[in-house]
């Protein structure tokens, strides 16, 4: 009697999650350590994604110099020559034009702001001091993205100082994906066993496809929105018009949060510089083609390589912004795309389900 009721003081259902409390525990553990250790190496960790994200915008041209035998590592070199003149040129087009206006929109926001504030101080029952705290919580939130993941604010130079640094290894480690891609992916392959390989090079070719959807696609909806939202801005009488269509088009790369807030900053500034009825104009066209974006352009551009739920990417968005800052929220929602995909693959190859739609992608700058 006593051995049986030694053997059911412990209800098997606790024993049972005792069991998988523990091991969550640990696999918690070595998730955060493992973030915590990203966080701290920021500076390698994103000029690293930022170097895979130029590969895979010039991996096409660079490919086609290959096939028309050029060597590789001249390839690379033409090819990431052609790209900088070509950010060159376009912020020699631009940037007069955003320096004679950028300036103006933070001021034209602020006012917007104030003007809202006494709107709502005066029909509603609310008082300013509510209306203030809020508006300081906002500002320190977008100011913390500024920061670094153990909380100092980066001063000027450091920035200055990071960023430069963070170029120069992007740059360099783009020559060397462009040129020693398809050695260095055959080299990592052949650290598996051979019956894992196959099943690897698919998920990487699904990881790399999908990276590619999501850069035409946010450049592709970034272009339509900032057009839309700048010709009405301009068409209803306001002003800042490049400013804004710059800021929409950058806001593009951030789903969901990204275009709330270049459509608010929208609105602020056709409410300063063009009144109450232009910012109601921009409002309506806004949210009319965000709608459109969401609903029709986006799942025709992305395709399903890129359904996440919203709920994933807004918990992407914020832990990567609170990880990296202002780069994590930018990169947050592709990274994770592509390791939910290649995740898929992997699973998919196991259960011996064939996944036809990226068969023509190939993790490599030059697609075979």
């Amino acid at each position: 009697m006593a051995s049986y009721s030694d053997s059911r003081r412990v209800h098997p259902l606790v024993e049972k999650l005792a069991a998988y409390s523990w091991r969550l525990i640990a696999i918690g553990v070595v998730a955060l350590a493992a973030l915590w250790l990203l966080s701290r190496l920021r500076l390698a960790v994103i000029p690293v994604v930022i170097a895979v994200f130029v590969t895979r915008i010039l991996a096409p041209v660079h490919g086609w110099l290959c096939r028309h035998r050029w060597r590789r590592g001249l390839a690379a070199v033409a090819t990431i020559l052609a790209f900088l003149l070509l950010i060159a040129a376009l912020g020699a087009v631009i940037g007069p034009i955003l320096a004679d206006e950028a300036g103006s929109v933070e001021p034209a926001v602020n006012e917007a702001l104030d003007d809202v504030e006494d709107w709502l101080v005066e029909n509603f029952d609310v008082s300013r001091e509510t209306v203030q705290e809020l508006r300081i919580r906002t500002e320190r939130y977008l100011r913390d993205l500024a920061r670094t993941s153990d909380g100092d604010v980066v001063g000027a130079a450091t920035l200055a100082a990071e960023v430069v640094a963070s170029a120069i290894l992007a740059i360099l480690l783009t020559f060397f994906m462009l040129r020693d891609g398809r050695r260095f992916m055959a080299w990592a392959y052949e650290r598996f066993r051979p019956e894992l390989r196959p099943r690897l090079r698919r998920a990487g070719d699904r990881g790399w496809a999908t990276l590619g959807f999501y850069l035409r696609g946010a450049a592709l909806l970034g272009v339509v929105e900032a057009i839309a939202i700048g010709l009405t801005l301009w068409l209803a009488g306001g002003s800042l018009v490049a400013p804004v269509m710059v800021l929409t088009f950058v806001a593009a790369f951030i789903p969901i949060i990204g275009a709330a807030v270049a459509g608010v900053v929208a609105v602020m500034v056709g409410l300063v510089t063009g009144g109450a009825g232009t910012a109601i104009i921009v409002a309506i066209v806004a949210l009319v083609v965000q709608q459109l974006d969401n609903d029709l352009l986006a799942p025709v551009i992305y395709g399903r390589a890129l359904r996440l739920h919203p709920v994933t990417i807004l918990l992407g968005v914020v832990a990567g912004g609170e990880l990296f800052g202002l780069v994590g929220t930018i990169l947050a929602v592709p990274v994770i795309a592509v390791v939910i995909n290649m995740v898929k693959e992997l699973r998919a190859s196991a259960a011996a389900v064939p996944t036809p739609a990226v068969a023509d992608e190939t993790f490599d700058p030059e697609p075979a």
